[in-house]
């Protein structure tokens, strides 16, 4: 199932980071464990983060994506299911209304 992540950084960690220059390597280690579809760094209420696209094959998996972000940079980390146009197109939603109207 694909994911979107929405990664959030403490500014005071992440500024850490930054600063003694582990920020770099962490976030690319982090990145070729996951092996995203797409990644998007931006800032949100005043914090860096970003939102990654994966593919979650299992519940199981979720340590998998979150966990690298929590112990390397105390973030706050979202997985939050998401469809491509398609998925929603297989999803029967006018099925759906019928049985809503």
């Amino acid at each position: 199932m694909r994911v979107v992540l929405h990664v959030s950084l403490p500014v005071e960690n992440f500024n850490k980071a930054v600063l003694d220059g582990t920020a770099g390597p962490k976030l690319k280690a982090i990145l070729e464990q996951i092996k995203p579809e797409a990644v998007y760094f931006c800032a949100k209420d005043g914090k860096r983060g970003g939102f990654v696209v994966a593919d979650l094959k299992d519940p199981s998996d979720m340590p998998r994506l979150g966990e690298p972000w929590f112990l390397a940079f105390d973030a706050t980390v979202e997985i939050l299911p998401a469809m491509t146009p398609e998925d929603l197109a297989k999803a029967g939603l006018e099925e759906i209304a019928k049985k809503w109207k």
